[in-house]
């Protein structure tokens, strides 16, 4: 029996509170729709069935303020005050019904008494803050914080502070709340750099970037730590200052030598973007001073990759000598890989490579690194041509690994070398697949692709240009440029006025680009918009004008010209963000 009461008591009391949240749900949409005399009814209802529910009073009051009733909104406030004088936080609620009625001393004072309180006893502080803040009474919601710190050293609420002083504008202060944040709590380091990065930018003379700076700097002298040096590190890696970044992280060196990784990680950022002196630097630390063999050989590769992208003369020299020190090996199997691969497209030596390939397959002690292998085996056998022994090799990894990142790159080598070889119905049938299940970057090279040969593929016999333009792409693919644009101008001058006209001439703006000859490559763009302003290629022809005016050729003016035509005439290109931001950044805002 006493059982049944319970449940009956249990039942009773799940379907009030089932009514109450349908009336709540109603009470709320007619609220969201501005019927407020009708939500009235409901808020008065709920506030009547759970007086202490701040929610359902503010409410009750803004539908009140909403109908111009503000002295029946103050008698319902001031009838709560006197029944719950501890609720302090409800005087905020007065205050703001007086200042509707634009009676700012009267609010005033209730705003006073709320803040008074918290001499007294910090139980309702963050209430109290958190009403100003959605009052918009920001200065008192940062006394309200501060108040209620002051009297809890435990209390802690650093973000809601910066945050607000960010929403006055004042980001001074705000970075030096998320600065104090992490003074006291380094494990707020994370958020700190991920509230911190909304408000920064990659230029280092950004008022914002600086004051950031400052007050990190502030900080660091009044309290020297680590943490400081990690944000400065942070911030010159933002700013790509990767120099400056490696002078913190050799800070954080000297004191902990296990802080290698991070000098490892700088190490590729900086490689990554071409800042090839720093990236080498970091990488010589790491072969100096690391214990551990694996670290080292990926330390040495990096630097023979920065030779390769440097142009050295000696990088054979470099590569060879690397084996006679540490031998040709397990260790070594990565630096095997990039070997045949420098031989074949830089040298033009691929028999070579291939022997290097084949002794490195018996060093493969994973099926990882034997597909590995496998790709970089197509791939030089694609370079001599020899497209059905590279057909196998990639199969037999696409094969292998169906879900898989190196699954999707062997099928992306296979529709791209039947490509190649003109076999054009089984490269869009891969390309198909790919577009929509593969990684992003192999799902946009197999879109464009795909592109490519669905709009200039053969019909009825009659030439399109397109196995040409593959025999181009090929060159391309070959690292023999020079032949490349030759062959390009060719299909220009043969095709012209065709679909194929326009792909030929942005393939050799491309290369024209790597060759630096960037006047020329303009010249092509420029013929792409003449021949049609609404073609497929309008909008990355206008970002690729952009880019060489903005970081090659010293115009910003034209620079922002180009990112202008994309922000109004193409606001579904992929390019719309980058454009707008940088467009901004050259007009001098204040992002």
């Amino acid at each position: 029996m006493k059982k049944a009461v319970i449940l009956f008591n249990l039942l009773i009391f799940s379907l009030f509170c089932y009514a109450q949240q349908n009336e709540y749900i109603v009470a709320e949409n007619y609220f969201r729709n501005n019927e407020y005399e009708k939500a009235i009814q409901f808020y008065k209802k709920l506030h009547d069935k759970s007086p202490y529910n701040t929610t359902y009073l503010k409410r009750l009051v803004t539908c009140y303020q909403e109908t111009n009733q503000f002295l029946v909104a103050d008698a319902l406030l001031s009838k709560e005050i006197k029944k719950k004088p501890t609720l302090v936080f409800l005087n905020i609620i007065k205050g703001y019904n007086f200042e509707r009625q634009q009676k700012d001393i009267e609010a005033n004072k209730q705003y006073q008494i709320a803040l008074k309180s918290l001499d007294k006893k910090g139980n309702y502080g963050s209430n109290i803050a958190r009403l100003f803040k959605d009052y918009n009474k920001l200065d008192f919601a940062i006394e309200a914080y501060e108040k209620t710190m002051a009297n809890n050293p435990k209390a802690n609420y650093g973000f809601q502070l910066a945050q607000i002083h960010g929403e006055k504008g004042d980001f001074s202060k705000m970075f030096t709340s998320y600065v104090s944040l992490v003074d006291k709590n380094e494990k707020h380091l994370n958020n700190v750099k991920r509230y911190t990065s909304k408000y920064i930018t990659d230029n280092p003379e950004n008022e914002n970037n600086i004051l950031f700076k400052k007050a990190l700097l502030r900080k660091s002298v009044s309290n020297p730590k680590n943490i400081w040096n990690d944000l400065l590190a942070w911030l010159f890696v933002k700013q790509k200052q990767y120099q400056k970044a490696l002078i913190q992280e050799k800070a954080l060196l000297a004191r902990n030598p296990d802080h290698l990784s991070k000098i490892n990680q700088l190490g590729k950022i900086a490689l990554e973007n071409n800042d090839y002196e720093t990236a080498k630097e970091c990488f010589d630390l790491i072969i100096e001073k690391t214990n551990y063999p694996t670290d080292k050989i990926n330390a040495i590769n990096n630097n023979l990759k920065i030779a390769i992208k440097t142009k050295q003369p000696d990088v054979s020299e470099k590569f060879e000598a690397i084996f006679e020190e540490y031998g040709i090996n397990k260790n070594t199997f990565e630096i095997q890989v990039a070997y045949a691969n420098y031989l074949t497209f830089t040298e033009n030596n691929p028999e070579k490579a291939v022997k290097i390939l084949e002794k490195a397959m018996t060093f493969s002690n994973s099926k990882f690194k034997k597909a590995e292998v496998k790709l970089q085996l197509g791939e030089v056998l694609v370079y001599t041509g020899n497209f059905n022994k590279a057909l196998i090799y990639f199969s037999q990894v696409q094969n292998q690994f169906k879900n898989h990142f190196l699954g999707q790159e062997a099928r992306f080598k296979v529709a791209q070398t039947s490509y190649f070889k003109n076999d054009f119905k089984w490269a869009k049938a891969q390309l198909k697949i790919l577009k929509g299940s593969a990684t992003q970057l192999i799902a946009n090279d197999a879109a464009n692709l795909f592109l490519t040969i669905s709009d200039n593929e053969p019909k009825d016999s009659i030439s399109t240009g397109l196995k040409e333009y593959a025999k181009a792409d090929l060159l391309a693919f070959q690292n023999k440029d020079k032949e490349a644009i030759t062959f390009l101008k060719t299909v220009i001058i043969k095709y012209k006025g065709q679909p194929i006209e326009d792909e030929a001439l942005f393939k050799q703006a491309s290369l024209f680009i790597k060759q630096q000859k960037y006047e020329d490559a303009i010249l092509n763009y420029n013929k792409i918009v003449t021949l049609d302003k609404k073609g497929i290629y309008v909008d990355d022809v206008y970002y690729q004008m952009a880019e060489l005016y903005n970081t090659k050729l010293n115009n910003p003016e034209k620079a922002k010209e180009y990112y202008q035509k994309i922000i109004f005439d193409h606001a579904s290109s992929i390019y719309l963000i980058d454009a707008r931001k940088k467009f901004r950044q050259l007009r001098g805002d204040q992002l």
